[in-house]
């Protein structure tokens, strides 16, 4: 057994090659060998988001506060709030983010495959970023 106590790591902000606004993302966590789990409590400022990218297993979000948007390759921009569980299938390309004006923060968990959790890949633009403000937001 092993215990991460609340507070004991440090919060970290995400990499600015793979988010465009100010992100955090705190106790990180991956499981030991054999497990393949991993993944940290990530909070997302109004209009932060990450890159477009895909995990080789999959990839499952929490969200646990605030409103946020998701999106995969060739699909709507989909609103998401606390109590929402979203799924990418391995291999599916997406992002996610906070809506134009509010946070979001999830539990994003992902599975390693040989070592590989994440293949990160262009950022999204401001405006693809902005349709959903023209369908509604």
């Amino acid at each position: 057994m092993d215990i991460k106590r609340n507070g004991s790591q440090a919060s970290g902000r995400g990499p600015a090659d793979y988010f465009t606004g100010t992100v955090r993302i705190d106790s990180p966590f991956q499981g030991s060998a054999p497990a393949r789990v991993g993944g940290a409590i990530v909070t997302f400022e109004p209009g932060a988001r990450t890159a477009w990218h895909t995990h080789p297993l999959g990839q499952t979000l929490i969200v646990s506060a605030g409103c946020g948007l998701v999106q995969r390759e060739g699909g709507d921009i989909e609103e998401i709030r606390p109590g929402d569980i979203v799924w990418f299938a391995p291999g599916e390309k997406h992002w996610h983010g906070a809506a134009p004006t509010m946070a979001m923060t999830h539990i994003a968990i992902a599975e390693a495959l040989d070592g590989v959790v994440v293949t990160w890949m262009e950022k999204v633009s401001d405006a693809q970023y902005q349709t959903r403000l023209a369908i509604g937001q």
